[in-house]
């Protein structure tokens, strides 16, 4: 018998679906968008090269074409849904590189024109804590008063020394204050997180999670580090070769992750998902659905579920 709360199916952890149903009362499916944006990693604003894992797409695979419209990518996606489900609602999600770089005249243009497609009831905008300038955060709070709106935060790791090693430019004093703005104007807070970075342990992925469990997030995001083809990650690979994760430490690692924080957080997602024809290592990925299912069995193996070892905390 699964005594977790946030759950109507055999997950033992907080997951988006159960979320969405619970929020929208429908099917609710986040769309992938590419609005062709830049980051201030990238161009020298506040580094150059971008995050050494980071990929051509800005961790956008999976993302439209940025050659066709937002329309025209969003239309894409939700004629392969309807085929199943006919009554589904969507969140526009603005995925690739860093998603509030830009005048705030132009975020306005894209952010509004998908909210004008049929049944979108919000957005989820990817973005980095050194990136939301004070007119951008005005008109985030004005957006939330219209729609459900989420702010996704890279963070990655809490441990500066590997921060700097993979080029993020930005420290946690940032970090924790974009957090502490967004949630002071109630916007919805997803953080995003990787396992198996260079030369960390799993004490210092499992510190990542302690420090997320004294802010004030709503989701996160848990990722597998993934090596990927023409990539900085890959040329520090090759010259200095670091522990990969297996799949059964990666999911050992998760669940003592999902133990420790605290339930009522969502889990926007619990692996990679890596585009297959740049993948160099680790080839388990390519399994998603086997490592989503390995995890399950493991968790009721154990006895265990989210929240489980989780300290109660006042973020007031």
């Amino acid at each position: 018998m699964n005594k977790f709360p946030y759950s109507n199916t055999n997950k033992r952890y907080h997951t988006l679906d159960y979320y969405y149903k619970q929020k929208f009362h429908s099917k609710v499916f986040k769309v992938s968008l590419n609005a062709g944006f830049t980051c201030p990693n990238i161009d020298g604003t506040v580094g150059r090269g971008g995050c050494i894992y980071c990929s051509k797409m800005g961790s956008g695979e999976f993302a439209g074409n940025k050659e066709d419209s937002l329309k025209e990518q969003f239309e894409t996606v939700k004629n392969m849904m309807l085929k199943k489900w006919p009554k589904a609602k969507y969140i526009g999600y603005f995925q690739a590189r860093t998603n509030t770089y830009d005048t705030v005249e132009n975020l306005k243009k894209l952010y509004e024109t998908v909210l004008s497609f049929d049944n979108v009831v919000g957005l989820n905008i990817a973005t980095r804590p050194d990136a939301i300038s004070k007119e951008c955060l005005e008109y985030l709070k004005e957006l939330n008063q219209k729609t459900y709106l989420t702010i996704e935060l890279g963070l990655q790791t809490a441990k500066d020394k590997t921060a700097k090693l993979i080029n993020r430019c930005h420290d946690l004093a940032c970090f924790e204050n974009m957090v502490k703005q967004l949630r002071e104007n109630n916007i919805d807070v997803v953080v995003h997180i990787i396992n198996g970075l260079p030369y960390e342990t799993k004490e210092d992925m499992l510190n990542t999670i302690k420090y997320l469990n004294q802010l004030d997030i709503q989701g996160i995001k848990i990722h597998m580090l993934s090596i990927l083809k023409n990539t900085s990650l890959e040329k520090l690979y090759q010259k200095k070769p670091f522990k990969i994760l297996s799949k059964e430490e990666y999911i050992d690692i998760v669940i003592n992750q999902l133990e420790l924080l605290r339930p009522e957080i969502v889990i926007h997602r619990i692996t990679g998902d890596p585009k297959i024809d740049d993948l160099i290592e680790p080839t388990w990925l390519i399994k998603k659905f086997c490592v989503l299912n390995d995890i399950d069995k493991e968790m009721v193996k154990r006895n265990t579920y989210q929240g489980k070892k989780a300290k109660k905390v006042s973020l007031s």
